[in-house]
C-alpha cells in the first residue's frame, strides 16, 4: 500500500558521498515516496544503489527524468546545480539543492528546519531552496535557541572539518596518505593543495584580497539570512583536519543579554536536533568518532567567555554529510508535506 502523500523524489548525484546518505536519511524518516528516480553523470550511468530493499538503476542526468518529479534532492556541485535546477524546477519539481549555488540569492530560502522553517513559504519564486554550508548549519541549529533567550551579537568560530566535506576522493586521499606517511614513503596529495595526512590545512575555498576564504565568508553570511541577524558580526577560521568524518567548531557566542553557562545548558537540553554532551569533569564532551552517522548536532564544554561580556564559549560537533548536509535536504522536503 502506498503511503499517504507520496511524492516522487529525484535525487541527482546519487553516487557522491552525500547523494548515497540522502537516500539513506529518505528511508530513516520513512519520507513517503512514490518511486525514487537516482542521477548522476554519465559515467555512473547503470550503476545499482538500495532504496527500501530494492535496487535502482542509476540514469544519466536527463531533463525527460524530471517529468513528474515532485522534490529534487541535489547534491552535485555548484556549476551543475545552476545548469540543472531551473530545468528541474521548470518541470515543476521543487529543487532542494546541497551545493554554494543559490545560497546567497535573494528569491531562494536558504533553510535550516530548526531555525527558519516558516521561510519555504517564498520557495515558489522559483521552485528552489538552498540547503546551507554544512559548518553553518552545525553551528546554527546550536545557536538559535541561545539567540531567541538572549539576543545573539556576535559570534567568532573556528571550525575543524572533516574531509569528507570534499567527497570520496579526499577520503581516499587521506587514508593512502596516512599509510604512506606510516610507512615512510612519499605521497602526492592530488586533492588539497598540501598533504593532509597528519596535517592542518587552513585553507577551505579560494582566498580573496583580504585573505579570507570562501568557506569563512560562508559562515558570515549564511548566518546572517538564516537567523534573520543581518547585522551580526561574525568571525573565525575555517581548518581542514586529518579526521574522515564529523565537524568540530569551537564558538564563542556574545549576546545583548546575560545568558549563564546554566541557562544555555538548559536551554541546549530541550533543542530539537541537539544533543548534550556536557560534563568534562567526567571526560563528557562531544567527539566526532562518537557522532558519526548520528542525526543531532553535539555541544559540550559550555563555559562563560574569559574575554567578552555576556559571550559564553562551546564545543560543538556534528556529522557533515548529514545533519550538515543529507539530512538537513531530507528534513526540508518533510517540511512540504
Amino acid at each position: 500500500m502506498s503511503q499517504p502523500n507520496a511524492k516522487k523524489v529525484a535525487v541527482l548525484g546519487a553516487t557522491g558521498l552525500v547523494g548515497t546518505e540522502m537516500l539513506k536519511t529518505l528511508e530513516h524518516y520513512n519520507f513517503p515516496v512514490s518511486e525514487l528516480v537516482a542521477l548522476a553523470s554519465p559515467r555512473s550511468a547503470g550503476k545499482k544503489l538500495k532504496f527500501k530493499g530494492e535496487e535502482i538503476e542509476v540514469k544519466a542526468v536527463a531533463e525527460e527524468h524530471f517529468k513528474g518529479v515532485d522534490i529534487a534532492l541535489f547534491s552535485a556541485g555548484g556549476s551543475t546545480s545552476k545548469t540543472w535546477a531551473p530545468i528541474a524546477a521548470a518541470q515543476g519539481a521543487l529543487v532542494i539543492d546541497n551545493s554554494s549555488a543559490w545560497r546567497m540569492d535573494p528569491d531562494v530560502p536558504l533553510i535550516v528546519p530548526e531555525v527558519n522553517a516558516a521561510d519555504i513559504s517564498y520557495a515558489t519564486k522559483k521552485n528552489i531552496i538552498a540547503n546551507p554550508n554544512c559548518s553553518t548549519i552545525i553551528a546554527n541549529t546550536v545557536l538559535f535557541p541561545l539567540h531567541l533567550a538572549a539576543g545573539l551579537k556576535y559570534i567568532n568560530v573556528s571550525t575543524y572539518q572533516s574531509v569528507a566535506g570534499t567527497g570520496i576522493k579526499a577520503i581516499t586521499s587521506l587514508r593512502d596518505g596516512s599509510a604512506a606517511y606510516l610507512n615512510g614513503q612519499e605521497y602526492k596529495d592530488e586533492v588539497y593543495p598540501h598533504n593532509i595526512a597528519f596535517n592542518l590545512l587552513p585553507h577551505i575555498g579560494a582566498f580573496d584580497e583580504d585573505g579570507i576564504s570562501e568557506e569563512e565568508w560562508k559562515m558570515v553570511n549564511e548566518s546572517r539570512k538564516i537567523m534573520h541577524i543581518p547585522n551580526l558580526q561574525v568571525s573565525g577560521i575555517t581548518v581542514r583536519v586529518p579526521i574522515f568524518r564529523c565537524h568540530g567548531e569551537s564558538i564563542t557566542a556574545q549576546f545583548d543579554k546575560p545568558l549563564t553557562p546554566e541557562e544555555a545548558k538548559e536551554i541546549l537540553s530541550h533543542a530539537p536536533s541537539v544533543k548534550l554532551a556536557d560534563d568534562p569533569q567526567n571526560n563528557v564532551y562531544p567527539l566526532p568518532s562518537d557522532v558519526i552517522g548520528t542525526y543531532e548536532v553535539n555541544v559540550g564544554r559550555i563555559r562563560r567567555d574569559t574575554g567578552l561580556d555576556n559571550a559564553l564559549a562551546m564545543w560543538v560537533v556534528g556529522d557533515n554529510t548529514l545533519k550538515g548536509a543529507a539530512q538537513n535536504a531530507v528534513q526540508i522536503a518533510l517540511l512540504t508535506l
